[in-house]
C-alpha cells in the first residue's frame, strides 16, 4: 500500500535528520584534526592527506558491514521476523571484529603504503607516523560501522546520533590536548581519534547486546553465517573498491602536482566527505525504507519512497551546493596558514559546490539500489565510472594544463556525472525491485 507524499517526507526526515548527524561523525573527525593539523604546516597537512586516504580506503572498502547489514537487518523486520533481524546484525559485528583484527596485522606496512604516493620524504614520515597510530583505531570503526547497520535496519537512528555526538566531542577534545598541549603533532592526532573511536565502539556493542538479550538472540558467533555475511557483502566491496580507486587516484595525481595541490586537495576532499554524508543521510533513509518495503512485498511503496528521495537530494544539493560557494573565499583560513593553499582552495570549492545537485540525485539513488539489495549492478557501473574518470583526471598532468581546477572539473562533472548516468538508469527500470526476505 503506497503512502502519501506528505507521510513519506515525515518518514524520510525521521530516519534522515538523526543519520545526518551521526553520519556527519567520521567527517568531522576529518575536519578537525585537518584544522588542528593545518596550523602545523603544509607538510603535515599534506602527510595527513596521504594517511587519511589510505586508511578511508581500509575502512570505505568494508563499507558494506554497514551498507549490506542495514537492508539486510530492514528486510527481514519488514517480513516481521525481528529475531532473525537482530541476528544479521550480530553476525556482522562478528565480521567487523575478524577484519580489525587482520587489518592490524598490516601495521609494519604503514610507511610502504604511504611511500607509494611518491610524495616529499617529511611528507611521507608524517603519513606513515599517522597511519601506524590510527590502524589501531580500524577494528573499533568497523564495528561501529557493523552495529550502525544494525540499528538503522531496525528503524533506528537516533541512537547512533547519540553515540556519534559524543564520540565527535571527545575527538576534538582530546587531539587539541595531544597535538597542542603535549606537543604530539601529528602523533597526538592519530592517538586522539583512536581513543574517540573505542569509545563510540563501546557504546555500540552495548547496545546490540541489549536488543539481542530483549529478543533471546544467541551471541555466539557462528561461522557459517559469518561466511554467508561476507559472501553478500562480496559485490559491495567491488562496488566501494571502484569508489576507493577513484579517490585514490585523484589523491596520487596531486601528489604528482605537487605539495600545494595535495594540501589543498586534501581540504577540498574533507569538506566533499562532510557535503557526501550530509547527502547520505538521505540514502540511509533509503536503504532502511526500501528494504523494510521490499521485504513486505509492498513494490508501489518502494517506488514512492524512491520518487521522494530523488527530490529530496535533488533539493539538498542545491542548498548545499549554495552554502559552499559563498563560504569558498573564506574557508581557507579555517583549514591552514599556508597562503598558497589558501589562495588555491577557492578553484575547487567552486567547482565541487556546482556539482552538489549532482551528488544529491547520486547519493540518494546509491542508497535506494543499495536497500533493494542491487548490488551487483551497483558493482559492475561502479568500474565503468572510474575507467570513464580516470582518463579525464590524468590531463591534470598534461604540461600546461591547471592541475588543481582539472582535478575537481573531473571529479564534479565527469565521476558524479556517469554515476549519475548509470544510477538514473536503473531507477527508471524494474529489475532491481525484488521482493522478500532475502
Amino acid at each position: 500500500m503506497r503512502s502519501k507524499p506528505d507521510a513519506l517526507d515525515r518518514e524520510i526526515l525521521r530516519l534522515a535528520v538523526p543519520a545526518l548527524g551521526a553520519l556527519m561523525a567520521e567527517p568531522a573527525f576529518l575536519l578537525v584534526d585537518t584544522a588542528l593539523v593545518g596550523h602545523l604546516g603544509a607538510a603535515e597537512l599534506a602527510g595527513v592527506g596521504i594517511g587519511v586516504a589510505v586508511l578511508s580506503t581500509a575502512v570505505g572498502l568494508l563499507i558494506f558491514l554497514a551498507y549490506g547489514t542495514t537492508p539486510a537487518v530492514a528486510r527481514l523486520l519488514g517480513a516481521g521476523d525481528r529475531p532473525a533481524a537482530i541476528r544479521a546484525g550480530i553476525d556482522g559485528i562478528w565480521l567487523a571484529i575478524v577484519a580489525g583484527l587482520v587489518l592490524v596485522l598490516a601495521t609494519p606496512l604503514a610507511h610502504p603504503l604511504v611511500a607509494l604516493f611518491g610524495a616529499a620524504p617529511e611528507v611521507t614520515e608524517h603519513a606513515a607516523v599517522y597511519v601506524r597510530i590510527s590502524i589501531l583505531g580500524l577494528p573499533a570503526m568497523l564495528i561501529v560501522l557493523a552495529a550502525t547497520g544494525l540499528l538503522r535496519g531496525l528503524q533506528d537512528t537516533r541512537t547512533p546520533l547519540v553515540v556519534a555526538t559524543a564520540g565527535f566531542a571527545a575527538n576534538a577534545a582530546l587531539n587539541a590536548l595531544l597535538i597542542y598541549v603535549a606537543g604530539l603533532g601529528v602523533a597526538g592526532s592519530a592517538l586522539g581519534t583512536v581513543i574517540a573511536q573505542w569509545g563510540m565502539a563501546a557504546c555500540f556493542v552495548w547496545f546490540a547486546v541489549r536488543e539481542a538479550r530483549r529478543e533471546g538472540v544467541s551471541l555466539a558467533i557462528h561461522w557459517g553465517d559469518l561466511g554467508r555475511t561476507a559472501s553478500t557483502g562480496g559485490w559491495l566491496f567491488v562496488r566501494t573498491l571502484s569508489l576507493r580507486i577513484g579517490l585514490l587516484a585523484t589523491t596520487v595525481v596531486a601528489t604528482q602536482a605537487g605539495t600545494v595541490t595535495l594540501a589543498t586537495t586534501q581540504i577540498a576532499f574533507t569538506l566533499f566527505s562532510t557535503l557526501a554524508f550530509a547527502l547520505d543521510a538521505l540514502a540511509i533513509a533509503g536503504q532502511a525504507m526500501l528494504g523494510k518495503a521490499l521485504g513486505a512485498g509492498d513494490v508501489a511503496e518502494a517506488r514512492a519512497v524512491t520518487r521522494r528521495l530523488q527530490a529530496w537530494g535533488v533539493g539538498f544539493g542545491c542548498v548545499v551546493g549554495a552554502a559552499l560557494l559563498a563560504l569558498a573565499p573564506v574557508l581557507g583560513s579555517v583549514f591552514t596558514s599556508d597562503a598558497a593553499v589558501r589562495e588555491a582552495l577557492p578553484i575547487a570549492l567552486v567547482l565541487l559546490a556546482v556539482a552538489q545537485p549532482i551528488a544529491g540525485f547520486v547519493f540518494v539513488l546509491d542508497g535506494v539500489l543499495i536497500g533493494a539489495g542491487d548490488a551487483r549492478y551497483l558493482a559492475w557501473t561502479g568500474v565503468l565510472n572510474v575507467l570513464v574518470y580516470l582518463p579525464l583526471l590524468l590531463l591534470a598532468l598534461v604540461p600546461g594544463w591547471p592541475a588543481l581546477a582539472t582535478i575537481w572539473a573531473a571529479f564534479s562533472f565527469g565521476y558524479l556525472g556517469a554515476r549519475a548516468v548509470t544510477l538514473g538508469l536503473r531507477a527508471r527500470g524494474d529489475a532491481w525491485l525484488r521482493v522478500g526476505r532475502h
